[in-house]
Formats: structure tokens, C-alpha cells, sequence
């Protein structure tokens, strides 16, 4: 198995100094199919705030689809939770977010370990789809096998995010049919959210960001429409507002004894 170098894992270190004694870390998660190069310059951008930042390479991603097709929700949610328990161990408060499935593993952690994710934010996250081919899913992925790749839906010229050529239909399938306990256990969570979501967008229809708005229990709302990106938003010509956006919440939520928000915040 060879991993593309630019799928390595990112790990940076705390720095207290610059976060008024506290250490906080961010954990964020890349999406189905890609890899932490999409997410990459997202985690440096906030370790320059000083915290602590973790991206893991997601179980079958960065190497081959094939590799990816022997893999399934279980193996990607149970990276993701072994780094939130591990870089928990050594902060003060963590944040978690995600692009595209990575915020789709997020909203399940902060689901099952409710106030200790200190805050999400979520990049055009996926939880449901009008898509009618998905149904097939479950036979297709014997027929067919896999289908040309999802990656690369960026609006600013020349960018790649280096995800796979090919998506295996045994792997989409393990994601879709969770997506169904997901919805049901949005209320659970209760974290506040930043939620941001291009205005176009090719691989996430607008009805996961609907469901999501109106569903979780989050005491603090907050939705931002990115006017210029497709899909991979982190690599898009929205991506230094979503890291303003972003370093902003991080700071907020995760400052001691600050009272949270109302959960009437929301903009689009």
C-alpha cells in the first residue's frame, strides 16, 4: 500500500502561549473518497491560532478506491473517535469539523459525546440525498462495482484535492445507509454549530444542510453561505473566509466561562 505523500496525516502541536494558558484542540476530518490534502492548509491556518490540530488519513483513503472499497463506516468513524478521545486527553476543550463526510463523522461524535466536543464546524456536510440512483446502491454495487470519482469539484482553476479517481459503490453504500440513525439522532446533538455550505454545490444537495438546521439541538446556530465555492470549499475561493470563520468560533467556544450563545443565530 503506498500513500500519496500529500495524503499524510497533519499532527501540530498545542501552544498555550498563544491561547491565554488553555490548550484547545481541532480535530477535523476530510471527506469520502478524498484525503488531508483537502483539508490541509484548513489545519495549518488554525495551528497558526496555536491549537492543537489533528487531520487523520481516514481508513482506504490516499492510496487506491480499492483499498477504500475494503473499508466501511465503522473503520472511518472509529479513526475519527480514537483521535477526539486521544487529542481530548491532552486539551482543555476540542473542537471537531468536517468536510463533506468528515462533517458527517463529526456530527456523530458530537451525538454520542455530547459537551465534550466543544464546538462543530462543518463544511457542506452530507446526512441525506434526492439523489434516486443511491437507492440502487445495494444492488449496483455488485453489478458495477464502482463509478467515475466525485473528487475535484472546485470553482477556482488549477486546484486538485487529490481524491480518487474511481468510488467504489461498497463503500458509498456503507455511508448512505447510516445517514438514516444519523438524522434520527441530530437532536442529540447539542454542541454549538457553525454550519457552512456552498451556494453551489454538486456532490451535497441543499437538503442535508436543511435537515441538519432544523433538527439538532444545538444551543448555538450559525449558518454561512459561501457565495464562490463548489463542493471542496477548503481549496475554493471561499477558503479564507472559512478559516476566519472558523479561527472566530474556535476562539469563542472554547474560551472559559464565556456563555454560549442563542441557538436563534442563524444567517444564510
Amino acid at each position: 500500500m503506498s500513500i500519496d505523500p500529500r495524503a499524510r496525516p497533519l499532527s501540530l502541536p498545542a501552544r498555550p502561549e498563544a491561547t491565554g494558558g488553555r490548550r484547545v484542540g481541532v480535530l477535523l476530518s476530510h471527506g469520502f473518497t478524498g484525503s488531508p490534502a483537502s483539508i490541509r492548509p484548513w489545519g495549518e491556518a488554525l495551528a497558526e491560532h496555536g491549537y492543537a490540530v489533528e487531520v487523520p488519513r481516514l481508513p482506504g483513503h490516499g492510496t487506491s478506491w480499492r483499498d477504500l472499497d475494503a473499508t466501511g463506516w465503522d473503520d472511518w468513524y472509529g479513526e475519527i473517535e480514537r483521535t477526539f478521545l486521544r487529542l481530548s486527553r491532552t486539551c482543555d476543550a476540542v473542537v471537531v469539523g468536517g468536510l463533506s463526510m468528515g462533517g458527517t463523522l463529526a456530527l456523530r461524535l458530537a451525538a454520542e459525546h455530547g459537551d465534550a466536543v466543544a464546538g462543530l464546524v462543518l463544511v457542506n456536510p452530507a446526512v441525506h440525498s434526492t439523489r434516486k440512483d443511491l437507492l440502487a446502491l445495494p444492488l449496483l454495487k455488485h453489478l458495477v462495482g464502482s463509478v467515475p470519482g466525485l473528487a475535484d469539484d472546485i470553482r477556482k482553476p488549477g486546484v486538485t484535492e487529490h481524491g480518487y479517481v474511481r468510488t467504489p459503490l461498497g463503500a458509498l453504500h456503507s455511508l448512505t445507509r447510516q445517514w438514516r440513525a444519523l438524522r434520527a439522532d441530530l437532536p442529540r446533538v447539542t454542541s454549538p454549530l457553525l454550519l457552512l455550505r456552498s451556494a453551489e454545490d454538486h456532490v451535497v444537495d441543499p437538503s442535508s444542510a436543511r435537515i441538519i438546521a432544523r433538527e439538532v439541538s444545538s444551543r448555538e446556530l450559525t449558518e454561512r453561505v459561501l457565495p464562490d465555492s463548489y463542493h471542496v470549499a477548503t481549496l475554493d475561493h471561499d477558503a479564507e473566509t472559512i478559516c476566519a470563520e472558523s479561527a472566530a468560533f474556535v476562539s469563542r467556544v472554547t474560551a472559559e466561562g464565556l456563555p454560549q450563545g442563542s441557538r436563534a443565530s442563524l444567517e444564510t
